[in-house]
């Protein structure tokens, strides 16, 4: 199976390399050529033109935003241009709900086939193959490429036959994650200010009733200060909130700790965070509580 691979991020380059190291007959394309070289040392062919990489079975997109999706599969010389019928389109991204369903709409009407992929992990669980790939899309599309999901984690979970689901599952899980880093912030604040040492208050945590690994890595990350290199940045956090918030309005779900959160990590990036891990918002309480200073 051909298969060809757009975005070569932290995400991107640790998920082509799974295919490349799988024996793959793999393409790939990327703004920026110098990230090229690693995967071209593994056996990956160099694309110049999305046309180039699009010369295939299955081509995954692993792009930033709605902004950069939208340019690669959409725009001039794109995709949507270049797939031949039948070919199928996995995207990677975080996006939102509704470019996944224009994308799906686009693809059909092409007779190309459309895949939301959205994983849960980050640069190392990428690289090793240990994602969660949440996917929807027609069932036998999904089946047909199993086995490139497979490679890329350690579990699917397919949602719906719908594929803008997928996106949808993904924000919630981002939404998820973003709560329980504000609150970890937020309560290790409190006890740092009353005395209490802040490691050893996370060991107890995740030693008990937080014994799980979200806990314990971002945790571990807020306890040490730890927030570069950012495995996730923390304007893709924003991002990831403002979509989640828009999905939210769209179905006329209230979501006030969303817009919250929303709000920290425009102050986080107000004060230049903006390169940080996203992990850095957990820093704000201690920030406001005036134990470091801002």
């Amino acid at each position: 199976m051909k298969t060809g691979f757009i975005g070569l991020g932290k995400m991107g380059a640790g998920m082509a390399s799974r295919l490349c190291q799988a024996g793959y007959d793999l393409s790939v394309y990327n703004r920026s050529a110098e990230r090229l070289q690693p995967l071209i040392a593994q056996g990956a062919k160099a694309a110049t033109t999305i046309a180039e990489v699009c010369d295939a079975d299955v081509v995954f997109t692993m792009l930033a935003n709605d902004t950069a999706l939208s340019e690669v599969a959409l725009g001039p010389s794109g995709i949507l241009e270049h797939l031949k019928p039948g070919a199928i389109h996995v995207s990677c991204s975080t996006v939102s709900v509704a470019l996944s369903a224009q994308l799906a709409h686009a693809h059909a009407e092409k007779q190309q086939g459309f895949i939301a992929a959205p994983v849960f992990g980050r640069p190392d669980a990428a690289a090793a193959g240990k994602l969660f790939m949440v996917a929807s899309g027609k069932p036998e599309l999904i089946t047909k490429i199993q086995p490139l999901l497979d490679i890329l984690g350690q579990r699917t979970f397919i949602v719906s036959d719908d594929p803008e689901k997928a996106n949808l599952v993904k924000l919630s899980g981002n939404f998820l994650i973003a709560t329980v880093i504000e609150s970890l912030g937020e309560a290790m604040a409190l006890v740092e200010k009353g005395g209490v040492d802040r490691h050893q208050y996370l060991d107890l945590l995740t030693s008990s009733l937080f014994n799980i690994p979200l806990y314990k890595n971002y945790g571990a990350m807020i306890a040490d200060r730890h927030f570069e290199p950012a495995g996730f940045a923390a304007h893709l956090g924003q991002k990831d909130m403002r979509l989640v918030l828009a999905a939210a309005e769209e179905l006329k779900v209230p979501l006030p700790f969303a817009s919250i959160l929303r709000d920290r990590f425009l102050k986080l990036m107000a004060h230049g965070g903006d390169h940080l891990d996203w992990s850095a918002v957990g820093s704000l309480a201690a920030k406001d509580a005036g134990i470091i200073s801002s």
